[in-house]
């Protein structure tokens, strides 16, 4: 009788049914499938030391930041910190055992049991601390909205942004191999791994860049220029020569934008001005040129400047050169404060250089800002300076956000801004203005960057609140004033690329008024912290963030300096520029 000669299959073995392809091999001994594998095929396969790292960068995404944030958001920083730290945890583990000259080891099965009880927990805790820690922010700003939702969608957000990045890195490192094979064919191996990582990273950048970056940004750029050519609602055409599109107007009224047709028809009447006054007042003159009044900026700024004298403008007591925002937005509160303050004897003009938003602007369009804010104050400038000294009107020049950095780029410096204006407020700089860097960076000793003083402010000056003081209070500020708006809790001001590998000065510093002492940082988890903050900086209460309504009424009685009014009239003016009922 034929005995059964056949090896029975072997028993599964007790490290766990299969390894990671991120650089380690399939546990020896096992053979044919076991229980979930097919639910395994459709997860990537994961590193231990990338799960743990992924794990840490997680749990300090939820460590607060400069805003309040929402579930849906808090789980695509979450998602992204977890991704980074994956990756620098499979890079570290690799390094290290290049090092110790082995190969990966397949981890236990009590390995990965751990890995869960730590992630149960840890995630818990640091999800529960960072709720405390948003109600506080919250709390700071006096914003009551909160959705349960949204937090509870969280982790879930978390999960999907982390699994797409992964399968996204995996799949770069899959034509990395096929990339360093094909080369192999021609040159040496080492060459050919080299080589194989320039030509995927290249390419990666080229596609972001090239591809998926400048085609969001002109597909946005053709949907907000469609919308430029709508009027917002209870717009109307002016119908006094003094604002651009009016009678007699240089600058057609279908060519002045969307924001340009709300600049020009909107602001204080002479009438509202006299009744905050209790004086006589003039109506104000105001004069803009859009993207389709002319092809250039300077043809628009020459456009603009033209108008502007048609109006009389030049013949006004103050003249305000303002630089604007993203798709030509002027805030309201800054040039109505100025009207207001001036008794109407007041011109303001400005122009578009975009259609974009302002977050979009901010990080596409700031050469076009630069070269707006020297073209329209240059043509100012040149018909100003050639008027008699003693019919001269005061110039000004302001902007907020992208704003300020145009409007920087007129001036050389302090001195530059002392000699040719009679005094400048911007608002909410972005980090990298040239001349607000210059004064912060070379602030004296002791003062902190939130609030910074630059030589002994005899002309520069900084405030988040200019109703409490501007310091350096007691000492003497004669002559141009120039006046930087800018709150702790505004990520315009702070977000720099540089946050990703250094702390900054007002992180190590006692934070600002509206900023949790609890927040520290972090390499990489601050900068997407940050970043994320950036496209809703202006969703918060007047006063933080990149909000700046009422701080114009007493940033421009700083800068102006008018008389007759009291501290009870710029109560009145703020509850009017902005009001809180």
């Amino acid at each position: 009788m034929a005995h059964d000669t056949s090896v029975p299959p072997p028993s599964p073995p007790n490290g766990p049914p299969s390894h990671d392809d991120d650089g380690g091999r399939e546990e020896a001994g096992h053979v044919g499938p076991s229980p979930g594998s097919r639910w395994r095929r459709l997860l990537p396969r994961l590193t231990l030391p990338g799960c743990w790292t992924a794990l840490v960068l997680a749990c300090l995404s939820f460590t607060p930041s400069l805003l309040p944030r929402g579930g849906v958001l808090q789980g695509l920083i979450c998602g992204i910190s977890a991704a980074i730290g994956y990756g620098i945890g499979v890079v570290g583990a690799y390094v290290w055992r290049a090092f110790a000259d082995r190969d990966a080891r397949p981890p236990s099965r009590g390995s990965w049991r751990l890995l869960l009880i730590g992630a149960v927990i840890l995630f818990g805790l640091a999800f529960g601390f960072g709720q405390y820690w948003q109600h506080q922010i919250r709390g700071l700003m006096g914003v009551t909205d909160y959705n349960v939702l949204t937090a509870v969608a969280c982790p879930f957000v978390a999960a999907l942004v982390f699994w797409l990045l992964l399968l996204t890195g995996r799949g770069l490192r899959r034509l990395y191999h096929w990339a360093a094979r094909l080369l192999g064919r021609w040159i040496g191996p080492r060459a050919a791994r080299v080589v194989g990582w320039i030509v995927v990273v290249g390419l990666a950048w080229a596609v972001f860049s090239g591809v998926l970056l400048g085609g969001f940004v002109n597909a946005a750029n053709e949907a907000f220029s469609v919308r430029d050519t709508q009027t917002p609602e209870g717009v109307h055409q002016p119908t006094t020569a003094l604002r651009s599109g009016g009678p007699g107007s240089l600058v057609p009224w279908d060519t002045l934008g969307r924001q340009g047709r709300a600049f020009a028809a909107g602001g204080p009447t002479a009438a509202q001005i006299g009744a905050f006054t209790h004086r006589p007042a003039q109506e104000p003159v105001r004069a803009y040129a859009g993207l389709e009044t002319a092809d250039s900026t300077e043809a628009r700024a020459e456009r603009a400047v033209a108008d502007l004298e048609r109006a009389g403008g030049f013949t006004r007591k103050n003249l305000l050169v303002m630089t604007t925002t993203g798709s030509g937005w002027v805030d309201p509160a800054a040039v109505d404060s100025f009207e207001y303050l001036g008794d109407g004897d007041s011109a303001t003009v400005a122009m578009q250089y975009s259609y974009l938003p302002s977050w979009m602007s901010y990080l596409v369009d700031q050469s076009k800002a630069r070269a707006a804010g020297r073209d329209l104050f240059d043509a100012v400038y040149d018909v100003w300076s050639k008027l008699p000294q003693d019919r001269r009107p005061r110039l000004f020049v302001a902007g907020e956000s992208l704003g300020s950095f145009g409007g920087e780029t007129a001036f050389s410096g302090a001195h530059d801004l002392s000699n040719r204006t009679a005094g400048t407020l911007f608002a909410g700089p972005p980090n990298f203005n040239t001349l607000f860097r210059e004064f912060s960076d070379h602030r004296e000793p002791g003062s902190p960057e939130i609030e910074p003083v630059y030589k002994d402010g005899r002309t520069v000056r900084f405030t988040d609140d200019p109703t409490a003081g501007i310091p350096p209070t007691g000492r003497p500020w004669d002559g141009t004033r120039v006046l930087y708006l800018m709150h702790p809790s505004d990520p315009i001001v702070w977000w720099s690329p540089g946050l990703a590998l250094s702390e900054p000065a007002w992180i190590r510093e006692k934070p600002g008024t509206d900023v949790l002492g609890s927040m520290v940082w972090m390499p990489f988890v601050t900068f997407w912290q940050v970043t994320a903050d950036l496209p809703f900086s202006t969703g918060v209460p007047d006063g933080h963030g990149h909000t700046y309504k009422a701080a114009y009424v007493d940033g421009w009685n700083a800068v102006m300096r008018p008389t007759g009014f009291t501290a009870q009239d710029l109560d009145r003016l703020r509850e009017i520029i902005h009001p809180q009922g």
